[in-house]
């Protein structure tokens, strides 16, 4: 084994991040009888991911996450309701949205028997927990550090530090940080001064400011990369 720690990312990475959103906004806006298509939902996936870009540079708190993202999809679509409940009914029903990306399973049960699995993810203690925890990937992780609980956010090195700090006996020469985000999981990953492995499905470019050291489309991929083959 090449690495013998990996530091995945949760969302789009192992868990099936699209489908959740898509299928818990889905609920909420049917339960209230507002109309929506596949174009809203898009919308609004983009404008929540604008702000969880914003949330990484440190431009928004956390609160203002929750409500704002609904605030503004509502006033875009002109829908009459409460910003804050419909947040709260959102990530209810979002807590509730387990799937895996494909691949996810049968990888990470690969590697179990010679590596240390640990999840790394930005987001809300309660919601992750409740889409993680009935997978069947959660037996095969040594811990899960969400960023919600601890007070800090990927990219910030100090999210890595408090990582690193409660790993046994960590090694950061045989760790690998894999996640689909260039913002946060790459950049702070080298940040942090650990390779990176970017999980790329979709072939995006990478900026020049960013240097992963292994590119992967495939989870497939990612487990060469771990092994070293």
């Amino acid at each position: 084994m090449r690495y013998r720690t990996v530091l995945f990312d949760a969302d789009n990475t192992l868990l099936d991040f699209t489908r959740s959103e898509h299928d818990a906004l889905c609920d909420c806006l049917t339960a209230r009888g507002l109309p929506h298509d596949e174009e809203a939902i898009a919308r609004y996936s983009a404008i929540n991911d604008g702000y969880w870009k914003r949330l990484e540079r440190g431009e928004v708190t956390r609160a203002a996450l929750k409500v704002g993202r609904f605030a503004d999809f509502i006033a875009e679509y002109g829908f009459s309701c409460d910003a804050a409940t419909l947040a709260k009914e959102y990530m209810l029903a979002l807590s509730t949205k387990s799937f895996l990306v494909e691949g996810a399973e049968s990888l990470c049960r690969s590697l179990v028997p010679s590596c240390r699995l640990y999840l790394i993810t930005n987001g809300t203690d309660w919601i992750q927990h409740g889409r993680f925890d009935p997978c069947p990937l959660a037996p095969l992780f040594s811990g899960v550090f969400i960023s919600d609980s601890m007070g800090c956010e990927k990219p910030e090195r100090a999210y890595f530090d408090m990582v690193t700090a409660a790993i046994p006996d960590f090694e950061p020469v045989s760790t690998l940080v894999v996640g689909d985000s260039l913002s946060s999981d790459i950049r702070g990953g080298i940040g942090a001064g650990l390779d990176t492995c970017w999980f790329n499905p979709h072939g995006k470019v990478a900026p020049p400011d960013i240097a992963p050291r292994f590119e992967c489309r495939t989870l497939e991929e990612v487990g060469q990369v771990i092994r070293g083959a």
